[in-house]
């Protein structure tokens, strides 16, 4: 049995990159002659994107909604209480508008209802007026809460005609209502930031998963334990051509989203870029870990789907709002690098940069880099035996 070498970056570091360099050009040369991985890095990317991106569409429940009550009339109350019995939505009151805005921009609430001061004047004179402000980057939660909260409203202008009895409900409560963050209203908006998260973690959670387990499965792996080489430019030579492989289906998403689907892009392209290069290494150094603990491509390939494709497309925020789900299951979405990454997409696409959300959510990604890449190394062990 051969020892591990005690040391993380090797001593002479011309060896190093001689033997990363031979390495690489070995794992690309084999990447290429695999049809089917270029097939499922290149070509499935347009695909997913193609399919999803023109043919689905959600719904939501129990959306969090900010209230602003700046009249507090016994009438002003009255209006919004409708809200509160509903099953759509869960209301957030709240004492200003500004404190109602911070928590749209911090994603903490889906839309504000305000109720402006002036309510019952406007009222007595005929028609009040109730803002609607709905956080559009996912339109099908934008489409559904504007209808949930018009219906609350001509629900409590038809009561008040009937307590009045009046045959027709108007003059009543006006709503007015913008969408932030998605002026089109359009669910394709929202999908195609998440379906970039998707291909990410195809590449490479799902086709690193099988690296390490086919040089066993081939016999490989043994020849390159009798070289000089070390765990780290094993891992570091499966990293690159993957690496590659994905900006490379990055790179394709993006002219897709921006070409066929007309996404705006309202942040900055590189903050993108540098959390597509983040949540590309958590996923690749993931892949490795379960390549390297199964040593079997089937079994590793089924525990990839499993632990990395499907919570990314179930639990990371890209079918389901997790403000709709139960808490529970929003503490394993916590744990999930997909996330962050569908947080950071879609806020680089709709939303424009949110500097803390981008220190908080790269800082985590980065964490689980380390954390995996290490977990990756010990189990790339120079031994035989398991």
């Amino acid at each position: 049995m051969m020892q591990t070498q005690s040391t993380w970056l090797p001593r002479n570091l011309s060896h190093f990159w001689r033997r990363l360099r031979a390495l690489t050009i070995k794992e690309f040369r084999q990447l290429i002659r695999d049809k089917s991985n270029l097939a499922i890095g290149i070509f499935l990317p347009i695909a997913l994107i193609l399919l999803f991106g023109y043919g689905l569409s959600l719904d939501i429940r129990n959306a969090p909604v900010a209230i602003v009550l700046e009249d507090g009339a016994p009438m002003a109350r009255d209006v919004v209480a409708g809200l509160r019995g509903s099953d759509y939505i869960a209301p957030r009151y709240v004492t200003t508008m500004a404190e109602a805005e911070a928590l749209m921009r911090g994603r903490q609430v889906d839309g504000i209802v305000r109720i402006p001061s002036d309510f019952s004047r406007q009222l007595a004179q005929g028609r009040g007026t109730v803002q609607l402000v709905v956080h559009g980057t996912d339109a099908a939660t934008a489409a559904s809460l504007r209808g949930y909260v018009s219906a609350a409203i001509d629900g409590w202008n038809k009561r008040r005609a009937d307590s009045a009895g009046r045959v027709s409900a108007a003059p009543g409560v006006e709503l007015v209502d913008r969408l932030w963050f998605n002026s089109a209203n359009s669910s394709t908006w929202y999908l195609v930031p998440g379906l970039i998260v998707l291909i990410m973690t195809l590449v490479g959670g799902f086709l690193t998963s099988m690296v390490i387990a086919r040089e066993w499965e081939r016999g490989t792996m043994e020849a390159l334990f009798v070289t000089p080489v070390r765990s780290l430019e094993i891992l570091l030579a499966k990293i690159i051509p993957y690496f590659a492989v994905g900006m490379g289906g990055l790179t394709l998403c993006l002219v897709a989203a921006r070409g066929l689907f007309h996404v705006p892009l309202h942040g900055s392209l590189w903050v993108l870029m540098v959390s597509s290069m983040l949540y590309l290494m958590v996923a690749l150094s993931l892949g490795l870990l379960i390549s390297a603990a199964a040593r079997n491509q089937f079994l590793a390939s089924q525990v990839a789907v499993i632990i990395t494709f499907l919570p990314a497309l179930m639990l990371s925020g890209f079918l389901f709002d997790l403000h709709n789900v139960p808490t529970g299951i929003q503490k394993v979405a916590s744990i999930l690098p997909a996330t962050y990454y569908v947080e950071l997409a879609r806020m680089s696409f709709l939303a424009g940069d949110n500097l803390n959300l981008i220190v908080r959510d790269w800082t985590i990604l980065i964490v689980q880099f380390a954390v995996l890449i290490t977990g990756a190394r010990l189990r790339t062990k120079k031994t035989l035996d398991r």
